[in-house]
């Protein structure tokens, strides 16, 4: 009885871990059998190009999908009428007549996607077009229209399912890719200031500032797909475009950072300044971690008095020492990193300002 409550409660666990992807495979299943049932009925010549656009164009938000399905149609219509105006005008009676008409229909559209990725699918529908006759027995005119009649109908069916069998959302998946870039920020941010002790490896520095770049490069990814969701009931969803933008300054901010600490601080300051540096890259992460979990669960933000606190002894006790003329007869290179760290951190109080705002009003309008 205990190995088989084990086992029940492994496999409620595996499906919980991967239930997105349930989801996705349900959603391609359903779509396929919708786009073959409905091209049984309206009696289509060759359903398989409609499971197959189905199947295709079913993706894993909604957002995404609506992106496929017009890109797609573009590149079906526009491949469509092109490749069935060179049958028409072109004869193509044996082999290497149509040789030659498929490759002046192919290499201009193959062109023209590689230009414009909206007209990917010209060239494969062109080859369709010209090809499918012979194969079928039916006009290119008609050849053509089926292309597309099939194309529309994979689409709406990938559409329709997308929107309605377990919908995922771009919106959301935007929201919690920022709060994971928040929360790796959060959790990079002790290596970087580490660099004001002692010396880094920069091998381990450029690690942290690239995972930490393609962390906000998904979530921006993802945002650019929920830009197609906001459609009919979906366009009441608050933009994402204040909340992406102060994720990237914030992410410009730990690059300031990480080249101020190329090198310790020199001895002068490193005595008045590492203990309150210290206390606020400790503020800091605790309070990006905090707001990564509130953006995640739509909850209001942290408050934000411990890392105010924070920034107001460094400042003060920064202040003081330049008072003291401490820089004085420091090399060059180091007094610019000092700057830049002052900066930087002047500049990520007023983004981290920002981030609550917008992770408030994400929560208001969740």
């Amino acid at each position: 009885m205990n190995g088989a409550r084990i086992r029940w409660t492994w496999l409620g666990m595996q499906v919980l871990e991967r239930r997105a992807h349930l989801a996705l495979s349900l959603r391609v299943t359903i779509a396929a059998l919708l786009a073959f049932a409905i091209s049984n009925m309206m009696s289509l010549r060759l359903p398989l190009w409609t499971v197959l656009t189905a199947i295709i164009l079913t993706q894993a938000n909604f957002g995404r999908s609506v992106k496929a399905t017009l890109d797609y149609l573009v590149g079906t219509v526009g491949g469509a009428i092109y490749a069935g105006a060179v049958s028409v005008l072109v004869p193509h009676n044996s082999e290497l007549s149509l040789a030659g008409v498929l490759a002046l229909a192919v290499a201009p559209l193959a062109f023209l996607g590689a230009l414009n990725p909206s007209f990917g699918s010209a060239p494969f529908t062109g080859a369709l077009v010209l090809l499918v006759p012979g194969l079928a027995h039916v006009g290119p005119i008609e050849s053509a229209v089926d292309r597309v009649l099939e194309v529309a109908i994979g689409g709406s069916t990938a559409l329709a399912v997308s929107l309605l069998v377990f919908p995922a959302r771009a919106h959301s998946h935007a929201i919690e890719a920022a709060a994971r870039a928040l929360d790796l920020m959060a959790r990079s941010l002790p290596d970087l200031f580490a660099g004001f002790w002692e010396p880094n490896d920069p091998a381990v520095y450029a690690r942290l500032q690239d995972s930490v770049g393609q962390a906000v490069a998904k979530a921006e990814t993802v945002a650019a797909e929920a830009r197609h969701e906001r459609i009919g009931v979906f366009a009441t969803q608050p933009e994402l475009g204040p909340l992406l933008r102060t994720v990237l300054r914030l992410r410009h901010d730990l690059v300031m950072i990480g080249r101020a600490a190329a090198a310790p601080l020199p001895d002068a300051l490193h005595e008045r300044l590492a203990a309150p540096l210290a206390r606020v890259a400790e503020s800091i992460a605790e309070h990006l971690r905090g707001t990564a979990e509130a953006l995640a669960a739509r909850r209001e933000p942290p408050p934000p008095e411990a890392v105010e606190t924070a920034f107001d002894d460094f400042g003060r006790i920064g202040d003081a020492a330049r008072a003291e003329h401490l820089t004085l007869g420091l090399p060059v290179d180091a007094v610019e990193r000092v700057f830049t760290l002052r900066f930087a951190l002047d500049q990520m109080r007023l983004h981290l300002q920002d981030l609550e705002r917008c992770v408030r009003d994400t929560a208001r309008r969740r």
